[in-house]
């Protein structure tokens, strides 16, 4: 059963997005840590979480 989002942390929101890097998912990674941030109260720490899941480009790359 999925967990209420109103009650995950800005831990859980991290630990997901680090989940999504590995998974080669940056798009994802980005939105859930974007979210984390949001729900930091310190804004440079708000600021370290954003520098460490930069928003990926929108181009995508040709894989044969």
């Amino acid at each position: 059963m999925t967990p209420d989002p109103a009650n995950l942390t800005v831990s859980d929101y991290l630990d997901g997005a680090r989940e999504m890097t590995a998974a080669n998912r940056p798009f994802l990674a980005h939105l859930l840590a974007e979210e984390a941030a949001r729900r930091t109260a310190d804004p440079a720490t708000a600021a370290g979480i954003r520098a460490c899941f930069p928003a990926p480009t929108r181009t995508r790359k040709k894989t044969d």
